[in-house]
């Protein structure tokens, strides 16, 4: 990862923790049951959450493995992950701070592996993706949710532009043919997919980030130019005096050979 974008991340992932870790669309738990339902995670097994963020992934599957393990570069997100922990008296929970290209575990070393909403902000997602298919077990699950961006490339192009404003650590949401690509790229059998939507509103999106320059007034004028048309596929649409919007989501899942 090259040291701006790292700094980026640190920077941004830094100032959402604790936001981040409340905010019930991105933890919500019928999406981490859908997570937990396509692992089909065993009593004896050992899970792996990359990109863990605040905790909530391992903190949903702790109660069906032997020991369900996290791993982020970011250490305030590390510290909400330690207290959702505590909070919910989890004993089998372990946690690293760690670059997601180059994972501190041994090849074959985990029996489930998953990625929630983080392949967005990686430069090198094969190359991320590529480890995680490395420290899973044969007969193993990979896992990797994101949002997805539309196959018009028009309107995948304004999405991302609006994501890059509103999260400059973002590199860009990939199109679900892109996503799938990974695993073939891996030598995974074709994942299953799951879709699903995180909706959002515009004024609490706005107030919740951290945009390039602090400018908040740019990012609500683009989420409002996005209504006429749909232009960022994000089914946006006036309520009232606000936009509602939602990102399109997948979880998709295959067994390592």
């Amino acid at each position: 990862m090259n040291q701006p974008h790292a700094a980026a991340i640190e920077d941004q992932f830094t100032r959402q923790a604790e936001d981040f870790a409340r905010s019930p669309s991105l933890h919500n738990d019928a999406v981490l049951a859908l997570m937990v339902e396509a692992a089909q995670p065993g009593a004896g097994e050992e899970s792996l959450d990359v990109a863990c963020g605040p905790g909530t992934v391992v903190a949903a599957f702790a109660p069906h493995v032997r020991r369900a393990v996290g791993l982020d570069a970011t250490a305030a997100m590390l510290d909400q992950a330690r207290a959702l922990a505590a909070r919910l008296n989890l004993a089998n929970v372990e946690w690293h701070r760690g670059d997601i290209y180059a994972l501190p575990f041994a090849d074959a070393s985990h029996d489930i592996v998953t990625c929630r909403f983080a392949f967005h902000h990686l430069e090198l997602p094969e190359a991320a993706f590529a480890e995680m298919v490395r420290v899973c077990r044969p007969g193993g699950r990979v896992i990797l949710c994101d949002g997805v961006s539309s196959d018009d490339p028009a309107k995948a192009e304004a999405f991302n532009r609006m994501e890059r404003h509103r999260d400059p650590s973002t590199v860009a949401f990939r199109t679900l043919r892109m996503l799938r690509q990974y695993f073939t790229t891996a030598r995974l059998p074709a994942p299953r997919a799951q879709f699903f939507q995180v909706p959002t509103e515009r004024d609490g999106l706005v107030a919740r980030a951290f945009p390039a320059n602090d400018d908040r007034a740019l990012l609500r004028q683009m989420i409002d130019e996005s209504v006429d048309g749909d232009r960022m596929g994000m089914n946006a649409r006036r309520v009232g005096d606000t936009v509602q919007l939602s990102y399109p989501s997948v979880i998709l899942t295959s067994r390592k050979p």
